[in-house]
């Protein structure tokens, strides 16, 4: 089993800039894909972003040239810098771990993001 912890959310004006911080422990093998979902009230689960162990990323359109992910393997922590931030980024947003090996999916427990107008 593994588990993962978001943290850094919180309530910013449009244009503001967040840091989300995902920190995973466990039973994590080296060879895993991380990512950042957020889901706004009422609606369906999204891809923000992905990481794989290897560095490769790849991003929502809506979030292009704003956001940016990243992961430190030494300390078992991903990241997501969000800059010029909109309203309509207003989600809570969740840690995904995807370890290939066994097809399993970790979730985190999501972090509030508010951005006001």
């Amino acid at each position: 089993q593994a588990q993962l912890v978001e943290s850094g959310g919180g309530s910013v004006q449009a244009g503001g800039s967040l840091t989300l911080s995902c920190v995973a422990s466990g039973s994590i093998l080296s060879i895993n894909t991380m990512g950042w979902y957020r889901q706004a009230p009422g609606k369906q689960r999204e891809l923000v972003a992905v990481i794989s162990s290897g560095g490769r990323t790849s991003y929502a359109d809506s979030v292009k040239g704003r956001f940016t992910i990243s992961r430190d393997n030494a300390k078992n922590t991903m990241y997501l810098q969000m800059n010029s931030l909109k309203p309509e980024d207003t989600a809570v947003y969740y840690c995904n771990m995807y370890l290939p090996r066994t097809s399993t999916n970790y979730w985190g427990q999501g972090t509030q993001v508010t951005v006001s107008s």
